[in-house]
């Protein structure tokens, strides 16, 4: 794909938990961030579409679609797009090898740099005790978290009458909550021994939510975060240099106009 207005030019880029379904999917910044992108190959990490969600109660307004459509025509322009399936969307998981207009599941890929180095990419649940071991205390987590995102609507109303920014409730606690940040340290340990018992520099995966880019005993760690506060991508260029891409703090310098006030919906 070759796309002379792009802002954003990459060899590859990385995205993960959409959770496209709810209400909390910021399906409007994602589109903007699509819009702006230029790429060889996409990935999509995980949790895309929240199947967990969407049996509870249908939530698909125009803008979600918007996005399936969007990716579907990056894949019909050339761009090879991988999507590998996370725990929210794991019943895809049973298609892997299946192509669906040019976009390829498969349950983990293994990604050649340019410079030659290997990561493993993998959502990133298959790691997770919890989900694999005590699913339901998973779904009371997850509505735990829809809650924590309700909340936090009414209260970034509220600062933005003041004149205040966003702030994210949920974010805070997880850097501040002693089990979440543990949590957190084994769930990327883990993921670094795993890309080590594959003989790859490094990982690439999704799932907690949290960007993060760090190395681990030697091991290359990125994670590219979440579609639903933190709005971030990895990029790769064009010499193997990766990148978080912070996509609520890039779109200042590209969205003409008055800045957009960011609200995530409530689940």
């Amino acid at each position: 794909m070759s796309d002379t207005r792009a802002a954003i030019r990459c060899r590859t880029a990385f995205i993960s938990d959409i959770h496209l379904g709810t209400r909390g999917c910021q399906a409007e910044l994602l589109l903007e961030f699509i819009r702006e992108l230029d790429c060889e190959t996409l990935y999509l990490v995980g949790d895309i579409v929240d199947g967990w969600k969407l049996r509870s109660g249908w939530h698909w307004p125009q803008a979600h679609n918007d996005v399936v459509q969007k990716i579907l025509r990056l894949a019909r322009k050339g761009v090879r797009v991988v999507y590998i399936p996370g725990n929210h969307d794991d019943r895809v998981r049973d298609f892997c090898g299946v192509h669906f207009g040019g976009l390829v599941v498969a349950r983990d890929a293994i990604h050649e740099a340019a410079d030659g180095r290997r990561y493993l990419v993998t959502h990133g649940d298959e790691f997770d005790g919890v989900v694999q071991n005590a699913k339901w205390l998973a779904f009371l987590g997850d509505w735990s978290y829809r809650g924590l995102l309700a909340l936090n609507t009414h209260f970034n109303r509220v600062r933005r009458r003041m004149g205040l920014g966003y702030w994210s409730l949920s974010a805070f606690l997880k850097h501040r909550v002693k089990d979440a940040i543990k949590f957190i340290d084994q769930f990327e340990s883990a993921m670094a021994e795993e890309a080590r018992h594959r003989g790859v520099h490094g990982v690439i995966c999704g799932h907690i939510h949290k960007a993060e880019r760090r190395e681990i005993d030697g091991i290359d760690y990125l994670n590219d975060g979440d579609w639903v506060e933190s709005c971030t991508a990895i990029t790769e260029d064009f010499d193997g240099r990766f990148e978080i891409v912070y996509w609520l703090e890039a779109r200042k310098g590209l969205m003409p106009g008055p800045e957009l006030e960011r609200e995530p919906l409530a689940a």
